[in-house]
C-alpha cells in the first residue's frame, strides 16, 4: 500500500502542478480545494504529510494544520505559500508544529525531498511507538516473572562488562519444567 500524502490549496492549477511535481514518487495523492474538505479526506484514514496553502477561502493553511496537529499529531505538516509573512511562518510553526515551510514558486526537487523525508520521519516515529509500546509489554512481563519468581530478573557482569548468567543445574531445569507444565493446566 502506498503512503498517503495530501496537497491542499483553493487554486485548481496550483493543485495539479504539484500532483505533477510528485507523479513518479511512490504516494497516493489526495488533493483538496480547501481546510474542511482536507479534514473530511483525514478524517479515519492514515494521511503521511499535509502540504497545505497558507492563503485560502474559508480557513487558512496555518489554521488548518493547527487542526490537523490537534486531530492527527503524527500527520507531518509543511505550510506552502506566496506570500510569506512573518506572522504566518510564526502562527504555522507555534501552533502546527510544521516540519518545512516552502514559497510560491517552490523548487520540485526540494519539495520532493521534503516529501521522502516527512513520510521517512512519520515512519520512523511509528516504528518508534511501537518498539516503545513493546518494551512497556516486556518490562510489565518482567516484573510478572519476578513477583512469581524472585531473583529471577537479577543480572550480574563480569570484569568486562558481559552478563553472567548463573549455571543451572539439571536438577533445577527439570523442577523449573514441572512447576510450568502445572500452570500451564490450570490454564
Amino acid at each position: 500500500m502506498k503512503d498517503a500524502i495530501l496537497l491542499v490549496d483553493d487554486e485548481a492549477n496550483v493543485l495539479s502542478a504539484l500532483t505533477r511535481a510528485l507523479l513518479d514518487d511512490p504516494y497516493e495523492i489526495l488533493t483538496a480545494s480547501g481546510g474542511l474538505q482536507a479534514l473530511e479526506i483525514m478524517e479515519g484514514r492514515t494521511v503521511k504529510a499535509i502540504v497545505s496553502d497558507e492563503r485560502m477561502v474559508g480557513m487558512q493553511g496555518s489554521e488548518l494544520l493547527a487542526e490537523v496537529k490537534r486531530r492527527s499529531p503524527h500527520t507531518v505538516r509543511i505550510l506552502l505559500t506566496g506570500h510569506a509573512t512573518l506572522e504566518a511562518a510564526i502562527t504555522a510553526v507555534n501552533e502546527g508544529e510544521i516540519y518545512r515551510f516552502f514559497t510560491k514558486p517552490w523548487d520540485d526537487l526540494q519539495l520532493r525531498f521534503a516529501l521522502l523525508s516527512a513520510v521517512e520521519k512519520y515512519n520512523l516515529e511509528a516504528e518508534n511507538r511501537r518498539l516503545l509500546a513493546t518494551v512497556k509489554d516486556q518490562a510489565m512481563e518482567i516484573k510478572v516473572l519476578e513477583k512469581r519468581y524472585p531473583g529471577i530478573s537479577r543480572v550480574e557482569k563480569d570484569s568486562r562488562g558481559t552478563f553472567v548468567l548463573p549455571d543451572i543445574d539439571d536438577e533445577e531445569i527439570a523442577r523449573l519444567l514441572v512447576e510450568c507444565e502445572q500452570e500451564a493446566l490450570v490454564k
